[in-house]
């Protein structure tokens, strides 16, 4: 184990096939997971795609775990960083799902990755930090950064909690398997380049007013910022937790960031 990668190897063997089942599969899917590590998700994972006649592909960071999956039929493992390799794997023209249990360190970085993929799986399932799901899965009072960049390309869901103790070793923080059901935003780049600029600005001081943010973080006159607000009916005072990702867009297609 490589502790600088920040593994925490799952060791509760119920727990692999209710995220193969969170995955939905059917046959001929493309599966890629993320950091397959010891194999306790990838062994099972290989028996349902070879039942499923599924198409398996893991693509491991550390070198020392390559040889867990040597020569193991029904998988086709790829060594390189999913935060910068994840590109090169995914299907060009064909629908494929992602999993892994994967550093929670890194948890933002690939969700952004992700998000920026012009080919995004149909269907993620992930298992991260219990605060960071509660985090990409809040709605208005609770509206943030993390939560307005994921949802702009996926409906998220908390699916179980994991203890400690289910990982060895147990990591200091309880775990959360969550669900990502990639959707269509009807934007094109140029738009959503602009919302994920516009998300430093709205929500840069969360105690602020979402005016406040507005003024201080774009160059026009604040004359013109109340007029936009007022035209998409947002109350001046209202702080940023309480947009919905709809008046985020709106924000965004109103203003340029």
């Amino acid at each position: 184990m490589n502790k600088l990668l920040g593994q925490h190897f799952l060791i509760n063997k119920e727990v692999p096939e209710k995220i193969i089942k969170a995955l939905e599969l059917n046959k001929g899917d493309v599966v890629i997971e993320i950091g397959p590590g010891t194999g306790a998700l990838t062994f099972p994972l290989i028996k349902k795609c070879q039942e499923l006649d599924c198409k398996l592909i893991a693509i491991e960071k550390d070198k020392g775990l390559i040889k867990n999956f040597e020569n193991k039929n029904g998988l086709e493992i790829f060594f390189g960083d999913a935060l910068k390799d994840l590109e090169k794997i995914i299907p060009k023209n064909k629908n494929y799902k992602l999993v892994g249990n994967i550093p929670y360190y890194i948890t933002g970085k690939l969700l952004r990755t992700i998000s920026e993929l012009k080919n995004k799986p149909t269907n993620t399932v992930l298992m991260i930090q219990r605060e960071v799901a509660a985090r990409i899965t809040s709605r208005p009072p609770n509206m943030n950064l993390l939560a307005a960049a994921t949802q702009l390309w996926a409906e998220p869901k908390s699916l179980f909690n994991l203890p400690p103790t289910d990982f060895d070793p147990p990591p200091q923080v309880s775990s959360t398997v969550i669900r990502l059901k990639s959707i269509d935003n009807k934007m094109n780049e140029k738009e959503v380049a602009n919302f994920y600029k516009s998300l430093h600005v709205i929500f840069k001081q969360p105690r602020k007013t979402l005016f406040n943010n507005l003024r201080e973080g774009m160059e026009i006159p604040q004359e013109d910022i109340k007029i936009g607000l007022n035209k998409l009916k947002i109350d001046l005072q209202l702080r940023s937790q309480n947009l919905s990702l709809d008046e985020i867009k709106s924000l965004t297609n109103l203003f340029t960031f």
